[in-house]
């Protein structure tokens, strides 16, 4: 169940369908952003998902899912295919760059729904690519 939830939750993430990404979630979720804060609860997923579905267009490619036997924790490895469609605030302007960037995320699992997400990519990498 663990595994499947992992993978409903990024097939709405490539199928841009926020609500069923937010229906794998608890209401409760804990949501770490790379290099940004942590953004509890639904509300604040929601808001987060309205921002990135106006400044970026992402598909999640090469997809690995790894789940600890007790189905509480688990890891997805895949590489990041998107467009820089809106300038995000404090980064470089947006001209529909395309890049290509390896991410990694972590989940805690309860209930069986998501609980935690917390988010890893190198910014400076992806910086690079959209300005260069």
């Amino acid at each position: 169940m663990s595994r499947a939830m992992i993978e409903a939750y990024y097939a709405a993430f490539n199928a841009a369908n926020p609500e069923g990404m937010m229906a794998c979630l608890t209401d409760d979720i804990e949501h770490r952003v790379n290099e940004g804060g942590i953004r509890r609860g639904m509300e604040k997923f929601a808001e987060f998902c309205s921002h990135m579905g106006v400044s970026y267009r992402e598909e999640l490619k090469d997809m690995e899912i790894f789940v600890n036997e007790a189905g509480t924790r688990g890891a997805a490895e895949f590489t990041v295919h998107g467009e820089y469609l809106q300038t995000d605030p404090g980064l470089p302007e947006a001209k529909g760059q395309k890049y290509i960037l390896p991410a990694g995320a972590f989940f805690d699992l309860r209930d069986g729904k998501i609980s935690r997400v917390t988010t890893f990519y190198n910014l400076n990498d992806w910086i690079a690519q959209v300005s260069a």
